[in-house]
């Protein structure tokens, strides 16, 4: 017997000031019966163009960090699905993946789902990306919602599916606003280094301020180079530009450091 979509999955959006991408994002779930969006304040039109789709039930919670935010949104907003679909609000469900939930996923005893992404530059997909594969559709009763630094993640006891298919990442916010998340994230990030919580291979090279040439490279190779176009250019800024922000920050604390015990 096989599964509604609609009456088995509950799609989750956080978004804040989501203008640009929220209607793209909900387009793309017209499947479902029922879409929360767990908005923490926005004061542009996101919440007048979510209103707009009929499946749309809007809820407002004070922004305090990813985990606590998802963790409300999955638990104290009313969702009784067996499975959560959790995404950001610059996030679309294609229609391979749609067809490849229904008609792969959903008859299966899976506890949740990887899902890679293909990744978009202003509107133009590139043909890769250094934006791993996540666990983002899952069982609302099984799920660990992990935060590390300025991203979460989830942890999920269980047989996953592996997604061929994919959820579309495309932000087109203003660069301003971009820059001021890669402002913050990067100072949450620092401050993950600098006490050494879940330490990772290229945090040695982040504190000597090595990252942003090497992420340059491999953010353009994996974005297609020079058959990537413009696209491949950008998006090599942009992963270089946050690991920048993040080596002064790095470099700064440790010429403080060093300061201090020269006095």
């Amino acid at each position: 017997m096989k599964c509604s979509m609609g009456s088995e999955i509950t799609p989750l959006i956080l978004a804040y000031n989501e203008e640009p991408n929220i209607g793209r994002t909900l387009e793309s779930l017209r499947w479902a019966d029922r879409v929360v969006v767990l908005d923490s304040g926005s004061v542009d039109r996101t919440e007048e163009i979510a209103r707009t789709f009929p499946n749309v039930d809007w809820k407002t919670r004070k922004f305090d960090s990813f985990k606590t935010q998802t963790e409300f949104g999955i638990h104290s907003t009313g969702i009784n699905t067996n499975y959560v679909l959790a995404l950001d609000a610059d996030m679309a469900v294609s229609k391979e993946l749609a067809f490849e939930i229904k008609e792969r996923f959903l008859n299966r005893k899976f506890a949740g789902g990887l899902v890679p992404f293909k990744y978009c530059v202003g509107g133009h997909p590139l043909p890769n990306s250094l934006y791993p594969a996540q666990i983002r559709l899952f069982e609302r009763n099984k799920i660990e919602v992990l935060q590390v630094g300025h991203g979460h993640n989830f942890q999920i006891t269980g047989p996953i599916y592996q997604f061929k298919s994919a959820l579309i990442h495309d932000d087109r916010k203003p660069i301003d606003r971009w820059l001021f998340s890669q402002l913050s994230y990067s100072a949450i990030e620092a401050e993950r280094i600098k006490i050494g919580v879940h330490p990772r291979w290229h945090d040695k090279l982040r504190q000597f301020g090595l990252m942003p040439p090497v992420i340059a490279l491999l953010a353009y190779v994996r974005a297609g180079g020079p058959f990537g176009g413009i696209a491949a250019v950008r998006y090599a800024y942009e992963r270089a530009l946050y690991e920048c922000l993040l080596a002064i920050r790095l470099t700064s604390a440790r010429l403080g450091e060093d300061g201090d015990s020269q006095e």
